[in-house]
């Protein structure tokens, strides 16, 4: 094998992993986009109607498929416009080497131990809260227009910047790792139309960036004090303090450790405090 011949095996090889990483990253943020997740399927579901109707012989349903087919990806430029300059937005956003920093079993204990005191404060003396984990999709561009701290997080810091009449409690707090990066931060708004129309700003917000990005939304209603969390594009209403903290302990669980020690530490741990 001569060295020319190596050097061409090594640049398929390179050429072929380049192709399979732009695919991974790609399906990994349509996964996290609710609204383009949506668009995949019904595209995948034309082009399959379209081969059986081929298949059958159906010669109307496949004559109009053609028309679609062939005029569909100029209409879903035009239709989807702003799901697909989010999706393309949120692909620069992604931090190629995972979420900023990994948490140790007890940094994490500490983050939820913290979060769930100033919820459950929030929730009893009615103060409305939006606290925004961020994970393995950067949210810097929401950062960069809120108002900067970078503080380490406290219950009683939390607290302080959702108490009323404070300038910064309207927005949303951003939590980077264990720290806070802002707050006053701004999130578009879910147009879900199932979500009940009953629920505010808050937590259309706090879904809106949980559809666009895999970010975990904790918010508390300043009407009701009842508890929720979005993520992964649904939002959990009315959660119970416990319900709440064991959400918050599985989904800041790292995914590619053992999870059964993770279990078993994490489990002791809030064994220990109880």
């Amino acid at each position: 094998m001569t060295l020319d011949s190596i050097f061409g095996i090594l640049k398929n090889v390179i050429d072929i992993a380049i192709v399979w990483v732009m695919f991974y990253y790609i399906l990994k943020n349509f996964k996290n986009n609710v609204k383009m997740s949506l668009l995949i399927k019904g595209v995948l579901v034309i082009v399959l109607v379209k081969v059986i109707s081929d298949y059958v012989g159906f010669t109307t349903v496949g004559l109009l498929l053609e028309y679609v087919i062939e005029w569909g990806p100029l209409a879903l430029i035009i239709i989807f416009q702003p799901e697909i300059r989010g999706a393309l937005e949120q692909l620069g956003r992604s931090q190629l080497l995972g979420r900023h920093k990994i948490l140790t079993v007890d940094e994490r204990e500490k983050l939820v131990y913290e979060i769930i005191q100033a919820v459950d404060y929030c929730r009893k003396t009615r103060i409305g809260a939006l606290i925004v984990l961020e994970r393995d999709i950067s949210l810097s561009d929401y950062i960069d227009k809120a108002k900067p701290l970078y503080a380490d997080l406290s219950n009683e810091l939390l607290v302080s910047i959702f108490f009323p009449n404070n300038p910064l409690h309207d927005g949303a707090v951003i939590v980077q790792g264990n720290r806070i990066s802002c707050a006053g931060a701004v999130f578009p708004t879910s147009n879900n139309i199932k979500l009940n129309k009953r629920l505010g700003t808050r937590h259309r917000a706090a879904l809106g960036i949980a559809e666009e990005t895999d970010a975990i939304s904790i918010v508390v209603s300043e009407e009701t004090g009842r508890i929720s969390i979005a993520v992964k594009g649904e939002l959990f209403y009315n959660l119970s303090l416990d319900d709440a903290r064991m959400m918050l302990i599985d989904e800041l669980r790292p995914k590619t450790v053992d999870t059964e020690l993770v279990d078993v530490d994490e489990e002791d741990i809030y064994e220990e405090d109880n």
